[in-house]
């Protein structure tokens, strides 16, 4: 039965590649398979790091295909590459069909194969979850577990991310959102901009303040302002730190001011950190975010069980 399943698999893969080869030779599988990739990151370098790769060797496979296709796939610039119309059409028709593949493959391959790809903050990885991590190892030894550093924590699809833990108020309408540990935010400095506080009183302290933010469109500094009840005029002292860690020491060092949450609790302990403020943002804390096009598998059920008895 398994030697009808792998031979129907295998005429089907051979359809699905001379559908979407069309006049191209098979001996072309492999480059559309990194071309597929290199769509899906929009990224050369993104694409050779998923596939194990250099650049270099993903470029000239590229170029080689559009040369025999004779028509530009990406449009090449110093800031990366973009599909052209050529490119979005061949993506269209490749993808579906090698996700197809892919799926089936894993499928043949059967439970001890699974893979599971949890997308989190290092912060959080490093502050919560790894000491906890080896009893969900330790109750499914048959998934393979990759646990991904991120600072931007969108776009879960593209990153070939299963699930993600995503810090925040969960008002986010690009993921399936499952609430998972509320966990309030609060303004922290070092101890001489405790102090500043102290002396110049919240509202002119925070108004020379630099706030540091983990990307451009977050307004979580906007609704503590309301929340503690401070005006927020428009702001040019403001830096950008996406690494929660970074931003973390940022803070110890001096170079401003941030939200964080309980997971502080050691620099706060050690007088690293102070709390600035009794005002919170209580709607906030962390939030289990999977892609809307994935359907949810076994692994990534266990995973979500896993976390709601921790």
């Amino acid at each position: 039965m398994k030697d009808e399943k792998q031979s129907k698999f295998s005429i089907h893969s051979v359809q699905i590649i001379y559908t979407v080869s069309m006049s191209i030779t098979f001996k072309h599988h492999d480059t559309l398979r990194l071309f597929v990739k290199a769509a899906q990151y929009s990224s050369f370098t993104d694409a050779a790091q998923a596939l194990n790769m250099t650049k270099g060797a993903i470029s000239y496979q590229i170029k080689t295909l559009e040369t025999d296709l004779g028509t530009l796939l990406f449009d090449r610039n110093a800031r990366g590459v973009k599909l052209t119309k050529s490119g979005q059409r061949l993506s269209a028709s490749c993808r579906p069909l090698y996700r197809e593949i892919e799926e089936e493959l894993i499928a043949l391959k059967g439970a001890d194969a699974q893979t599971l790809t949890v997308g989190m903050s290092s912060y959080f990885a490093s502050r919560w979850l790894s000491p906890r991590l080896m009893t969900f190892m330790q109750e499914h030894p048959e998934i393979q577990l990759r646990i991904q550093p991120m600072t931007e924590l969108f776009d879960l699809e593209r990153q070939n991310v299963d699930i993600a833990i995503r810090w925040g108020n969960g008002n986010w309408d690009d993921v399936e959102i499952t609430p998972y540990m509320p966990m309030s935010a609060w303004p922290v400095g070092n101890k001489a901009t405790a102090e500043k506080v102290r002396q110049l009183g919240p509202a002119r302290a925070f108004s020379e303040l630099t706030l540091l933010r983990d990307h451009d469109d977050s307004n979580a500094w906007s609704e503590w302002f309301s929340r503690a009840g401070l005006a927020q005029d428009t702001r040019k002292d403001t830096l950008i730190i996406p690494d929660p860690n970074v931003r973390v020491q940022a803070v110890i060092d001096g170079q401003g001011i941030a939200l964080n949450d309980d997971l502080v609790a050691q620099e706060i302990a050690a007088d690293k950190l102070v709390r600035l403020s009794d005002a919170e943002l209580t709607s906030y804390g962390y939030f289990l975010a999977i892609p809307r096009t994935k359907t949810r598998s076994t692994s990534v059920n266990a995973f979500v069980a896993w976390l709601q008895q921790c």
